[in-house]
């Protein structure tokens, strides 16, 4: 193939905005804002990137948005330019595998609502995972592009298992798997600007399929390694609008069409529509300000790490919420230490995660990775869930297997899974699913909020209840969504097409003796009041009791969290080894186990207990 004159462009904006920004992500509608100004001054642009994991979790989780009716209302506004989703191949959506029934109706109901291009992706690189999603997407008439995460350096003659053979073979596999583009997912930014035209160029001449480029800019180099991937033949690249780029985000997308002006590669993009939703996003950025917690500048030090851009933020308050902010160097340094302590995997949702999980693990429980690789068979230490998960087999296989020595520690006596995780799965019944859902939200539920389900069974519940409680919170104005009204605000709310509330805010009364306040306000004009619960009033809480060390059978939180399973009870005849509960931190899931033979004689832990580490979980006797 001879390269295509112009570069197609993919803009990441509407999906991860900045990737900064991971804590809340943005709301759909400040997307919809700007989006029939995209329609129709940037009609070219190849795709809008809408979805990935984190964006389905995250809506339902801090928004309080329906992933499905944000999709159909972006896809309403933005007819005519092709909409594009990540999607973890037998992870879907989520964090773990699903039943292969469950991977296909996920595909099938997201072509049926307006996904065009589904960019599928396996955490390990490890193809089998990736064919059943490839065999749903093939089954529509959309596009199925079959990813290939890069990951080291195919420069670098010291690292030799991720060599430009390793991703030329892979990328002929998924050709032959029936793959209509491939993308190039380079998800930690670590494709440096002399490689991605190394590597571009190679896959230009092996395969015969489109190539699609995707990076972050968490190095500040990365716009380069777009320009050079197009020196070379790719055929499209994604960014983002330039308010919204940079760091862990994508690369300058204005910049980039500037660049490539009056030159055979140029996009055909127009800069002033550009620049004029820069200016929109400049604007709607400042709102999300207290969230923006990324580095403020490019940083060669994710060339140590690898740490994906998607994940960067996400561990960084996961370190904080687990009072570790001021260790983030040392975690940095344990990411890269738990990842070559692992074989030097391919790291990105879930697998990433996992890295995360442990390297945390490790530095709140002032660990080395040599005293963890100095564990025996039979150890008493918890490690996390997900780690002991993915060596299990849910994930798949890595490249050349797991570290043997490893695999012993992490596992602890229990057996791995061979094969396809899904294999192990048995298909899902919809039906009884759907019964249970609507036992559990009170209505029956449409076939999305069914599979919103099986994705995030505990997120999608609670965020049935609230929109129970609340109603469509989507309409509400960023600013008043996330920080409230100050007296004497007042807000103009579209409930409707053609009906808007304007809201004014007037005043609060004392407390009651019950514990409200009286909140006085105006709608068009005319004087309302309501009566709500002033929670900052109840200032006393219970002290909890602490786990005593020196006493084996009192079992303490090993962190911060709340406590999403029990799997005893009190009474309960247990052995050492036996699961006793989960408690999860910022999506991070750790069991706790039973650590000696004996009975339960007190169990403190419940489902929805929030803990702090150390406080007293259960007693074995």
């Amino acid at each position: 193939m001879t390269a295509q004159p112009g570069l197609l462009i993919t803009d990441t904006t509407f999906r991860d905005a900045h990737q900064s920004l991971m804590a809340t992500r943005m709301r759909g509608a400040d997307m919809l804002a700007i989006a029939n100004h995209v329609s129709h001054r940037l009609p070219n642009l190849f795709s809008l990137e809408m979805w990935g994991g984190a964006t389905f979790d995250v809506s339902m989780r801090f928004l309080l948005e329906d992933p499905w009716l944000r999709l159909r209302k972006l896809r309403e506004a933005v007819p005519n330019i092709c909409f594009q989703m990540l999607f973890r191949a037998s992870n879907a959506v989520g964090y773990t595998a699903y039943p292969d029934n469950v991977v296909r109706e996920f595909v099938l109901e997201s072509a049926r609502q307006g996904m065009d291009i589904f960019r599928i992706f396996d955490s390990l690189n490890w193809l089998p995972n990736m064919r059943v999603a490839m065999e749903a997407v093939q089954d529509t008439d959309r596009l199925c592009e079959a990813a290939i995460c890069y990951t080291a350096d195919i420069l670098d003659p010291s690292r030799t298992k991720y060599s430009l053979n390793y991703y030329v073979r892979m990328a002929k596999e998924l050709e032959k798997m029936g793959a209509h583009t491939l993308a190039i997912k380079d998800m930690a930014g670590l494709l440096r600007p002399y490689a991605a035209e190394v590597l571009v160029g190679a896959l230009r001449n092996e395969i015969g399929i489109p190539i699609h480029f995707h990076t972050h800019d968490t190095s500040g180099v990365s716009a380069a390694s777009i320009l050079k991937a197009a020196d070379a033949g790719v055929h499209v690249a994604d960014a983002a609008i330039s308010s919204m780029s940079g760091q862990t985000s994508q690369p300058n997308l204005n910049s980039i069409v500037a660049a490539l002006q009056n030159t055979p590669r140029a996009t055909g993009l127009d800069l002033d529509a550009l620049n004029q939703c820069a200016d929109y996003w400049e604007t709607v950025r400042t709102w999300y300000s207290p969230f923006d917690t990324s580095p403020k500048s490019g940083t060669a030090e994710v060339y140590l790490h690898e740490m994906p851009g998607g994940q960067f933020t996400n561990l960084k308050e996961q370190a904080e919420s687990l009072g570790l902010g001021p260790k983030w160097p040392e975690i940095a340094r344990m990411y890269r230490d738990v990842n070559m302590a692992f074989g030097d995997i391919v790291k990105v949702t879930p697998s990433s995660k996992v890295v995360g999980d442990m390297a945390l693990f490790l530095i709140s429980h002032d660990m080395t990775i040599q005293q963890f690789l100095s564990l025996e068979p039979g150890h008493s230490v918890s490690i996390p869930h997900s780690v002991v998960d993915m060596f299990e087999g849910s994930l798949g296989e890595p490249e050349g297997g797991w570290p043997e020595h490893v695999k012993q520690i992490v596992l602890n006596g229990r057996h791995a899974r061979a094969g396809r995780p899904g294999e192990h799965l048995a298909p899902v019944d919809f039906d009884a699913v759907r019964t249970k859902v609507e036992a559990a939200i009170g209505r029956k539920p449409a076939d999305d909020e069914v599979l919103s389900y099986l994705m995030y069974p505990e997120v999608f519940l609670k965020f049935a209840k609230a929109r129970a409680a609340y109603s469509d919170v989507d309409v509400l104005p960023t600013p008043p969504f996330f920080y409230g009204m100050q007296k004497g605000d007042e807000v103009a709310i579209d409930i409707e097409p053609g009906k808007t509330l304007v809201v004014k805010f007037l005043a609060v009364s004392e407390p009651h003796p019950d514990g409200t306040r009286t909140v006085f306000f105006e709608i068009n004009g005319q004087p309302r009041e309501v009566d709500v619960r002033d929670k900052s009033l109840l200032s006393t809480v219970a002290a909890r009791v602490k786990a005593d060390p020196a006493d084996l059978g009192q079992v303490g939180a090993p962190l911060p969290g709340l406590v999403t399973a029990v799997a005893v009870s009190q009474g309960d005849a247990v052995k050492k080894g036996d699961k006793l509960l989960v408690i999860e931190a910022m999506k991070m899931q750790s069991t706790v186990y039973v650590p000696s033979d004996g009975k339960i004689t007190k169990l403190v832990a419940h489902i929805g207990m929030q803990v702090e580490a150390k406080d007293l979980l259960a007693v074995v006797e």
